[in-house]
């Protein structure tokens, strides 16, 4: 009796144990909030985009097999960050393998350039997907993302995770 017990104590606590932990994060230093499906990590590196270096900081968590990922630079200026959303969505699209001609891109009532993507291709040798949001706003740029395998990706995830993004 007893170790049946605590087997069904095991499985009650684990069932309390979900595989999607959504947290709030704030960046402290790009002015964007969002929610996170797992406690992220961040990475600062140096990305070429259109010939222009640019530093980007890089905030992810990864679950089974998907990464949710929110990208921030900073241009010189406007016009620089707008030209830099299409520069980002077409590298991380030949990332993958795909035609450069995916994305629909838009100018929002707000100012914004907002590219929208959900593509499929490959990336070391097995199907990758890839659905993103990419924005500017002054003079700073964002990417969106999740990417990972198709079947990693449950769409109402993938959906909490673009749309909690919020700028201020």
């Amino acid at each position: 009796m007893k170790i049946l017990s605590l087997l069904l104590l095991s499985l009650v606590l684990g069932a309390c144990s979900p595989k999607y932990n959504w947290r709030d994060y704030a960046s402290p230093d790009a002015a964007y909030r969002v929610m996170f499906p797992a406690k992220p990590s961040s990475t600062t590196r140096t990305i070429d985009l259109g010939g222009r270096q640019v530093s980007m900081t890089m905030t992810a968590a990864d679950i089974d097999g998907a990464t949710f990922a929110v990208g921030a630079a900073e241009a010189a200026d406007e016009a620089g960050a707008r030209s830099a959303v299409p520069a980002m969505l077409q590298a991380l699209l030949r990332n993958i393998g795909v035609d450069g001609g995916q994305g629909k891109f838009r100018a929002d009532s707000t100012g914004k350039t907002v590219a929208e993507v959900d593509a499929t291709g490959q990336a070391n040798g097995k199907p990758v997907r890839m659905v993103g949001r990419f924005e500017a706003r002054g003079k700073r740029f964002y990417q969106v993302i999740v990417l990972g395998k198709p079947d990693a990706m449950p769409a109402e995830q993938v959906e909490q995770f673009l749309t909690s993004f919020k700028l201020p």
